[in-house]
């Protein structure tokens, strides 16, 4: 009888901790979608503050944070940047220490180390070569991780033309990872991740003066989610003007 009991308690919190993740995996996907930073700022605050935070957990918050950081750096708001990188490196040291799936926790110190750069250029000297070895050690520890072929994507994305970076190349390795995502389409629903990773092979194309494929890319993004403010409002109508120029 005791036995039953305990079982049902753990069948009970493990039920509930589902439910939690899955309404923050949805509330930041909302944030996302309707570019409310503000709204994304609280929930990773309210999910720092919980006293006891599984390997699984940690992992969650540190993808948010990773999200929030790289927004912080492209509106130039460094304070943030900092604080919260402060606060996701700290989580990975402790799923490092935890030997907890080694290659994402490599690709989220790889874009880590490049986000150290974006708060100052000059460290890309020393620290450069650190993000790139990161990301390939993780694709090299699991080939299925989407995530470790677009940080080597970014690190080709950043990099300058003279020591090998080459934004063609990055769009290889996002595509890769694109491929990877939709392997299981339960993994991309509801997930800004792949929203991102549409949104940035689109930017990269229009980088390169690919106006054709930059476009497809766009609309992709919008086919899978009609309510996304960014490209909608913003890239989208900015690649129409390139066209047009």
């Amino acid at each position: 009888m005791e036995r039953s009991k305990c079982l049902l308690v753990l069948i009970l919190i493990v039920t509930v901790y589902i439910n939690l993740n899955a309404t923050e995996k949805s509330d930041i996907y909302l944030a996302y979608i309707n570019g409310d930073m503000g709204k994304w700022k609280t929930i990773i605050d309210q999910m720092n503050q919980q006293q006891v935070k599984s390997n699984e957990f940690l992992l969650e918050l540190t993808n948010y944070q990773y999200g929030y950081i790289g927004w912080s750096l492209g509106n130039y708001k460094r304070y943030e940047a900092e604080k919260y990188l402060c606060c996701a490196e700290e989580n990975i040291k402790i799923l490092e220490k935890a030997n907890y799936r080694s290659s994402l926790v490599n690709s989220y110190k790889s874009a880590f180390y490049g986000f150290r750069i974006g708060l100052n250029k000059y460290k890309a000297i020393f620290i450069g070569h650190k993000s790139v070895e990161c990301a390939k050690l993780a694709m090299k520890q699991d080939e299925k991780n989407p995530f470790g072929f677009i940080q080597f994507g970014n690190c080709q994305y950043y990099m300058p033309v003279i020591f090998g970076g080459s934004k063609s190349k990055a769009i290889l390795h996002f595509m890769k990872a694109e491929q990877l995502m939709i392997l299981d389409g339960k993994e991309i629903k509801e997930d800004w991740n792949y929203l991102n990773l549409l949104t940035l092979i689109g930017q990269s194309y229009s980088k390169l003066r690919n106006y054709k494929q930059a476009k497809v890319y766009y609309d992709k993004a919008i086919k899978f989610e009609p309510r996304f403010l960014w490209v909608k409002n913003e890239l989208y109508p900015e690649l129409l003007r390139n066209i047009k120029d």
